[in-house]
């Protein structure tokens, strides 16, 4: 998902003009609740299907399903706990900043310069774009975790609003 406010005055340092202001977090589909009705239903068949076995004598097969309950679970689990990180872009007319808090205290912050900053993204978009900044040998891919479509929309709008920063100084 992308939250994108641009023109946006207010929190910028020292009194910079805030062009461009994005945070990214990776899409989930399912929502807790969501996930404790399908969790709900997956383990009530899985019980019911369990009981069918271990009452014609196949009991074993009973924990198996106990087994599935439990990696479904858990990769929900991970699934959940990986939609904690996210990209902020803020761009002022002096610095585009890009923090990525990621997992496992993986976090990270780059500065780039506006009027030298080049923003590529294959258009039309394909799975394997990506969106990257570039500057004085410096890359950096954002987004990874958005859709193609959403990665475009992202683009398009930075490099929109380095537009609108850059036509404020001269070449």
């Amino acid at each position: 998902m992308t939250a994108i406010l641009p023109d946006d005055t207010g929190g910028a340092s020292a009194g910079q003009r805030v062009f461009f202001d994005a945070i990214l977090h990776p899409h989930r589909s399912l929502s807790p609740k969501g996930f404790a009705i399908f969790m709900g239903v997956f383990t009530a068949i899985s019980l019911t299907v369990g009981g069918f076995f271990w009452l014609h004598g196949a009991w074993p097969i009973f924990g198996f399903f106990g087994l599935d309950i439990l990696a479904v679970w858990y990769a929900f689990r991970l699934n959940y706990r990986s939609a904690r990180m996210y990209e902020t872009v803020r761009l002022t007319e002096r610095e585009l900043v890009v923090h990525r808090v990621g997992l496992k205290g993986r976090d990270g912050t780059w500065t780039f310069q506006p009027y030298w900053l080049r923003v590529t993204m294959d258009d039309p978009p394909e799975h394997e774009s990506q969106v990257t900044l570039s500057s004085h040998g410096q890359t950096l891919t954002v987004g990874s975790f958005l859709s193609p479509e959403e990665r475009l929309d992202f683009a398009k709008a930075l490099r929109e609003a380095l537009g609108k920063v850059n036509a404020g100084h001269p070449a």
